[in-house]
């Protein structure tokens, strides 16, 4: 019976799958996602869509027709054309387990690391506020968060985590040596902007230098970066390019913003020093041309795992135990995703019940017209506990019995109960009011 029903579905890209060039193309920004997730919801009747600079996943609950349809959604949204084969699809079980592994952490780029479970929450966040969660998809989110929670309190996958920061400092310093007295410009501090920065901050002794659109902002970033750092206005950005040994960019304004043209004379002015670029934003905010000028290294954020894939052997020792957390989760979520099942057959049943118990109650009670008050409160809370009694053991089996199947049928045939499950705790438990019909 379950090939029926709607399940629990991930369509997906993801660092694993794709080059940061194809994943680009399908990141939505902060501002796009209430917007694109709202659409989502009314369009799938519940949705949530995670993406970050390593991936964009969009869980739903669909059954397995529609698949195609998730896909197609995508990419009509970005005005992309990315072939159906390159996105990875997890169903049911194989899609519970993936959003438990990516909230651990032990599906990210940079193992064990944390920033993706408070990204995780930011998405059901979103989606909670266009109002296009459902019953199962609330639960499974909330499920995810606890599986991320206890990944990093019971284990240690995150205590030697290599963050985006420290992995940019070893690239850095594969690249130029010896970073004391070095200066790093960072462009639009973001979370990971910040952490990369501080990170050099903190390890080599560098100067940092912050650039955003106002000058205000940049010094209330700088602050959080650290002592050496101080703030400069977008507008002086030609400045500071000339005088920045390490760049750091990560807008995520959606489209370059250096371009080879504008590199090419800011290093004429640099006395033949060398420049490094470090782009960690998604969509891309640097011309991979710049790569091509003479005295400049570009890299990117998939350059960023290369590095971080070193160290990695504190954190794999602790990933047996993260593994059986989320299959001890696994479980609890599917046992109640099977519960789903039997609860219109026992709503249907109980209902049935108690329009019987209604109907002979108010028979009874009629033909004996001269009870008191407190009499008749005394035979309807009798005839209540009856029912309840009865039904108890039918219900129990049904929720609980190897064959959830087959009690259904038997109930639904004895008891005459006309019910229709294919929508059973998809579309029936939501946030929206849907429209009538």
């Amino acid at each position: 019976m379950k090939s029926d029903l709607p399940t629990v579905t991930c369509v997906g890209l993801s660092h694993q799958t794709s080059p940061v060039e194809e994943r680009e193309k399908l990141a939505f920004s902060p501002d796009e996602l209430p917007r694109v997730v709202r659409g989502f919801g009314d369009e799938l009747r519940g949705a949530v869509l995670l993406s970050t600079c390593n991936r964009t996943e969009l869980y739903a609950t669909v059954r397995p027709g529609d698949l195609g349809n998730l896909v197609a959604l995508l990419n009509r949204t970005k005005h992309a054309e990315i072939a159906p084969s390159h996105f990875y699809v997890h169903q049911h079980e194989d899609a519970v387990r993936h959003l438990f592994r990516v909230a651990a952490g032990i599906d990210s780029m940079v193992l064990g690391e944390s920033q993706i479970l408070g990204q995780v929450r930011d998405a059901m966040s979103v989606a909670t506020e266009a109002e296009a969660l459902n019953g199962v998809l609330t639960k499974l989110f909330h499920a995810a968060i606890g599986v991320g929670k206890r990944a990093r309190s019971e284990t240690h996958i995150g205590r030697n985590a290599v963050s985006i920061g420290s992995a940019a400092v070893a690239l850095v310093r594969r690249t130029l040596g010896d970073l004391a007295g070095k200066t790093v410009l960072v462009i639009s501090a973001g979370s990971m902007g910040k952490l990369a920065a501080k990170s050099l901050a903190d390890n080599a002794g560098t100067h940092v230098v912050v650039a955003n659109r106002t000058r205000q902002r940049a010094v209330d970033l700088a602050r959080e970066i650290g002592p050496n750092a101080e703030g400069v206005a977008l507008s002086h950005l030609d400045e500071a390019l000339v005088d920045a040994d390490i760049v750091i960019s990560g807008t995520g304004s959606g489209s370059f913003i250096l371009r080879a043209e504008d590199i090419k004379p800011v290093v004429e002015k640099r006395n033949g020093r060398g420049l490094l670029f470090i782009d960690i934003a998604v969509p891309r905010d640097i011309d991979p041309a710049v790569s091509e000028i003479p005295g400049v290294h570009l890299f990117d954020i998939d350059d960023i795992e290369e590095v971080s894939e070193r160290g990695m052997a504190g954190r794999r020792a602790e990933l047996r135990k993260v593994e059986q957390i989320i299959e001890e989760e696994l479980a609890s979520f599917l046992d109640w995703w099977k519960s789903l099942d039997v609860v219109p057959v026992v709503a249907a049943l109980r209902e049935r019940a108690e329009d019987i118990r209604r109907s002979e109650l108010e028979r009874t009670l009629g033909r004996l017209p001269d009870l008191d008050d407190q009499t008749r409160l005394r035979i309807e809370a009798m005839t209540e506990a009856i029912v309840k009694k009865m039904l108890d053991r039918p219900i129990a089996r049904l929720k609980n019995g190897s064959d959830k199947g087959l009690y259904m049928e038997a109930l639904q045939d004895l008891f005459g109960l006309d019910v229709s499950i294919s929508g059973s705790g998809f579309s029936t438990t939501t946030h929206r009011q849907q429209g009538g019909g």
